[in-house]
C-alpha cells in the first residue's frame, strides 16, 4: 500500500502565497505522473496541475502563471507553489499520483486533502 500525506494548507489573504506538499510512502517502485486537484464547496473535483516523471507540467487555465507544480523524486514528494492567491482559489486541495510496478497494474492513490482558504 501507498500512503500520501499532505501539508501546507491554511488561511491566507488575497494576493498571498502558500506551498502545498504531498509526500508518498509505502510500497513504491516508481511514480509516474503526479497531480494536484481542487474541490470547492458544491463543485466537482477539478485538475489544477500535473507533472510527469520527466518533469513536463500542465496547468488549468485558471492557475497558469500563478501556480507552479514541482517534484522531488528522491523524496517521493510533489509540491504546489501557489502565488497571487484569489478568493476563488478557496478549496480543498488533493494530491494524487500514479504508482507503477513491473508486476502489478498501475495504481492511483489520493491524499486526504488540505484546506486552502483565501480571504478577500
Amino acid at each position: 500500500q501507498v500512503q500520501l500525506v499532505e501539508s501546507g494548507g491554511g488561511l491566507v489573504q488575497a494576493g498571498g502565497s502558500l506551498r502545498l506538499s504531498c509526500a508518498a510512502s509505502g510500497s513504491i517502485f516508481s511514480i509516474s505522473t503526479m497531480y494536484w486537484y481542487q474541490q470547492a464547496p458544491g463543485k466537482q473535483r477539478e485538475l489544477v496541475a500535473s507533472i510527469t516523471g520527466s518533469g513536463s507540467t500542465n496547468y488549468a487555465d485558471s492557475v497558469k502563471g500563478r501556480f507552479t507544480i514541482s517534484r522531488d523524486n528522491a523524496k517521493n514528494t510533489v509540491y504546489l507553489q501557489m502565488n497571487s492567491l484569489k478568493p476563488e482559489d478557496t478549496a480543498v486541495y488533493y494530491c494524487s499520483l500514479l504508482v507503477v510496478h513491473p508486476l502489478r497494474p498501475t495504481a492511483r492513490y489520493w491524499g486526504q486533502g488540505t484546506q486552502v482558504t483565501v480571504s478577500s
